[in-house]
């Protein structure tokens, strides 16, 4: 089997730690990105020959032009590109300052994708690749108390749905991840919080905010299983444009169709008698 090459931003810990463990377990070459030289250090003392760390800043354009060209100097071609990092957020969304809601659409959308349209050349010069864009369940349902997340997130999904699309004709794949609550350290010491609380809000931001809280360490995802599957993506002929993963993550995703279908039925005949 010939040895494929990925790069995979965000290993410090987490999803995207436990993955790069995982392809490189498989045999693959793993590029992957850190944001400070001392994990880069003791990543690449512990992986020599089979894995190499860089340093990448989503939101800095210089760091993704060195990336990219790391990527092309010493492999040549990329096999799969895992946009993995990003960052968590709750609030209500009037606590929610424009300055916050920036910072997390600066990570978790502009700086996936610039990331994602420099490698787009490489991969069509190839005509093969696979996208894959780890969104969340949070992606495709909102919830009180996270929608500044659910709006990232959701951007992400448009995008990367139309690219899907754009890039299929040309040999490249793309799926993106919905995880629901994993045991990582997304509910811990990578959230961060509206500096800004509203007592009106306590019953239902406040509520999720202490609910994320309560589950961290706790949570239902295995983080191995998870990389195991995302891994197993790539060897499918024709991977899902989407792929949920967890107990929470299915119930999220069938409550939020169910929720759709009952409007569409509803109001079907509102919607369809405003026709010429």
């Amino acid at each position: 089997m010939t040895q494929k090459t990925w790069l995979i931003t965000g290993i410090s810990s987490g999803l995207g730690q436990a993955l790069a463990q995982t392809v490189i377990e498989h045999g693959d070459r793993v590029i992957g990105t850190f944001r400070q030289q001392a994990q880069i250090d003791a990543f690449n003392d512990l992986h020599q020959n089979k894995a190499i760390g860089i340093e990448l800043d989503l939101t800095n354009s210089t760091d993704i032009l060195h990336a990219f060209e790391f990527v092309k100097s010493n492999v040549g071609k990329l096999d799969v590109l895992v946009n993995n990092a990003g960052l968590g957020f709750a609030g209500a969304i009037e606590e929610t300052s424009i300055e916050e809601t920036r910072a997390v659409f600066e990570g978790n959308f502009f700086g996936v994708l610039a990331l994602t349209k420099t490698f787009l050349p490489l991969l069509r010069q190839q005509k093969s690749g696979h996208i894959i864009q780890i969104s969340s369940h949070g992606g495709f349902k909102a919830f009180a108390g996270f929608g500044i997340y659910n709006a990232s997130k959701f951007a992400l999904e448009g995008f990367s749905e139309a690219l899907a699309q754009e890039i299929a004709p040309l040999g490249i794949q793309l799926t993106i991840v919905e995880p629901g609550p994993f045991r990582t350290n997304f509910a811990g010491s990578s959230l961060k919080f509206a500096e800004q609380t509203i007592d009106d809000y306590l019953a239902t931001a406040g509520a999720f905010r202490e609910k994320l809280k309560s589950v961290d360490g706790v949570q239902e995802g295995d983080p191995s299983k998870a990389a195991t599957a995302i891994y197993n993506l790539t060897t499918l002929d024709k991977p899902p444009l989407r792929l949920p993963l967890g107990k929470v993550a299915v119930h999220s995703l069938t409550s939020k169709l169910a929720s759709v279908q009952t409007d569409l039925d509803n109001y079907r005949d509102v919607a369809e008698s405003v026709v010429y």
